[in-house]
C-alpha cells in the first residue's frame, strides 16, 4: 500500500472518530440537562435562588385631587381621593452575611444549597412632605425587606427600629413583592424621621444569593466555606479572598454607580424585581434590578471535567495514530486500517467510561479506573499488533503519560490553557526530535519498491 494512500486512510479514520467523540459530548450535555432539572426540583421543594432588597421605608397617603367631570349639565371640577406612597431609601446600608453551604441529592445529582445568616443595618432619613392645597391623610408607614422566595426563611427574622423590636407581617406592604414588613406610627406632615433599622435573619436558598444595592452608600460582606464561588451580578467585589477553606468578599457601591433605586420605583410589576433569572454561572443575578451576589459553583465538577477531556479526545487519537505510523514506517511493521480504527475506538470509549463512572464515584477515581482499563486493553492488543511485548508495553507507557498529563490539565482550573499548550508543544517537540534524522523520501522509495 502506497504511503500517500495509507496517510489518506488514516486521516479519514481520524476524522471518522470525531463522530463517537461528538456523540459522547452530546451525552455529557444531556446529563447536564438532567442535573439542571434536579436543581429546579430542589428549588421547587426547598427554596430557589435568593435575592434580598432593603430595608426601605414606605409611607402611604391619601390626598384630594381635582378632576374634571363631564355630566348632563356640562363640565365641572370635583375633588376625589387618590392614594399614593412615598418611598425613602437608606442613606447607608451595611450587610454582613455568612453562607453555610450544604448539598441536597436528587437521583445521581448533588445540588448545592445554603443558609445565609445575615445582619443588615440601615440608616433612613425621611422628610414627610408638607400639605399642598388640600391636606393629605397619611397612613401608617412600614419598613419592608424584600426576599425573592419567602419559603427560605428559617425561623422568624428580627426587625428593630431604633433598638425596638417590631412585629413582622408577611409581604412587602402594598407592593406585590415577597418579603416581610413592620408598621410604624403615622407621622405628621412636614415631620423628619431618622430611623436606625436592624434586620437579622436566616434565609435558605439554592445555588445563588444576590443583594440589591438600594441605599446611597452600600457595603456588603459575604463569607463561606465554599471553595468555588462565582461572583456575579452587576458589580464585582472590591476585595475578595478565595482558597480551599472558602471565600470572603466585600462590595462598596454608591448610588451614583447603580440605577437600583430608579428601577425599583419604575417597575410596573414589583413581583419580578427580585426574580433570580441567572443560569448556572451567569452574571445577571436578578431579572430587572441591579444586584451583586455569589453562585455556589463546583468549578471542577465531573461533567465540566469530562467535557474538557473530550476536547482533547481527537488529539489523543491523532497522537496514537502518529505513533502507529512511525512504527509502521521506521520498524517496517504493517498495521491494517482496521487495527487503527479499533485502537481509536478504544480511546473514544475511555471518555464514555469516564462520564458513567464519575456519576457514581469521585472524578479522580473514575479517571484512574477508566484510564487503567483502556491502557491495559491497548497494551495487551498492541503487543500482538506490534509483534513485541516490549513495544506494546512501551506504547501503553506513552499513553499512560498522556493520560496523566491530561488529568493535570483538567484539574487545574486557572492554568488549563497554558498547561494544555505546553503539553502540545512538548509532544510536538518529542516527535520532531525522534524523527529528525529520518529520510522520508528513502522510506517512501523503499515502500514503493516493496509494493512492486
Amino acid at each position: 500500500m502506497r504511503l500517500a494512500l495509507k496517510f489518506v486512510i488514516v486521516f479519514f479514520l481520524t476524522i471518522g472518530l470525531l463522530i463517537p467523540i461528538l456523540a459522547i459530548r452530546g451525552t455529557i450535555a444531556e446529563r447536564e440537562q438532567y442535573r439542571a432539572e434536579a436543581i429546579a426540583n430542589v428549588a421547587a421543594t426547598h427554596a430557589g435562588k435568593q435575592a434580598v432588597l432593603g430595608p426601605v421605608l414606605v409611607v402611604p397617603y391619601v390626598e384630594l385631587v381635582e378632576q374634571q367631570e363631564v355630566g348632563p349639565q356640562g363640565s365641572r371640577k370635583v375633588l376625589r381621593e387618590q392614594t399614593g406612597a412615598w418611598t425613602f431609601f437608606p442613606s447607608t446600608l451595611q450587610v454582613d452575611g455568612t453562607l453555610a453551604p450544604n448539598t441536597r441529592k436528587r437521583g445521581l445529582y448533588r445540588v448545592p444549597v445554603y443558609e445565609l445568616t445575615m445582619h443588615s443595618r440601615a440608616a433612613i432619613q425621611a422628610r414627610i412632605p408638607v400639605d399642598g392645597v388640600h391636606p393629605r391623610r397619611i397612613g401608617r408607614p412600614y419598613v419592608a425587606v424584600g426576599v425573592s422566595d419567602v419559603r427560605g426563611f428559617v425561623g422568624t427574622p428580627s426587625l428593630k427600629v431604633d433598638g425596638r423590636s417590631l412585629p413582622l407581617a408577611a409581604g412587602f406592604g402594598a407592593r406585590s413583592l415577597g418579603g416581610v414588613h413592620a408598621r410604624l406610627a403615622p407621622p405628621r406632615a412636614g415631620e423628619t424621621l431618622a430611623l436606625d433599622v436592624a434586620f437579622d435573619g436566616v434565609i435558605g436558598g439554592t445555588e445563588a444569593i444576590a443583594l440589591v444595592p438600594i441605599a446611597r452608600d452600600n457595603r456588603f460582606a459575604l463569607q463561606s466555606t465554599w471553595p468555588d464561588p462565582i461572583f456575579g451580578g452587576d458589580f464585582l467585589p472590591r476585595t475578595r479572598t478565595v482558597d480551599k477553606n472558602g471565600f470572603r468578599a466585600r462590595w462598596e457601591i454608591s448610588s451614583l454607580a447603580t440605577s437600583a433605586q430608579a428601577e425599583f420605583l419604575a417597575a410596573p410589576d414589583a413581583s419580578t424585581l427580585l426574580r433570580v433569572g441567572a443560569t448556572r454561572g451567569a452574571d445577571k443575578m436578578t431579572e430587572s434590578i441591579d444586584a451583586v451576589g455569589v453562585t455556589l459553583f463546583d468549578a471542577v465538577d465531573a461533567y465540566t471535567l469530562a467535557d474538557r477531556a473530550t476536547k482533547y479526545g481527537i488529539l489523543f487519537v491523532l497522537l496514537t495514530f502518529v505513533g502507529f505510523f512511525m512504527f509502521e514506517l521506521i520498524k517496517q511493521l504493517p498495521i491494517h486500517p482496521i487495527q487503527y480504527g479499533l485502537v481509536g475506538l478504544s480511546l473514544a470509549i475511555f471518555f464514555l467510561l469516564l462520564v458513567s463512572l464519575s456519576e457514581h464515584i469521585r472524578f479522580g477515581a473514575a479517571y484512574l479506573i477508566s484510564a487503567a482499563a483502556c491502557i491495559g486493553l491497548l497494551g495487551f492488543y498492541l503487543s500482538a499488533v506490534l509483534r513485541s511485548t516490549t513495544r506494546g508495553l512501551g506504547f501503553a507507557t506513552m499513553l499512560a503519560t498522556l493520560y496523566a498529563a491530561l488529568y493535570g490539565v483538567l484539574i487545574s482550573e486557572d492554568n488549563a490553557l497554558v498547561l494544555g499548550a505546553g503539553l502540545l508543544f512538548l509532544i510536538l517537540a518529542a516527535i520532531m526530535v525522534i524523527t529528525r534524522k529520518v529520510d522520508w523520501y528513502a522510506l517512501q522509495r523503499q515502500r514503493i519498491g516493496e509494493a512492486v
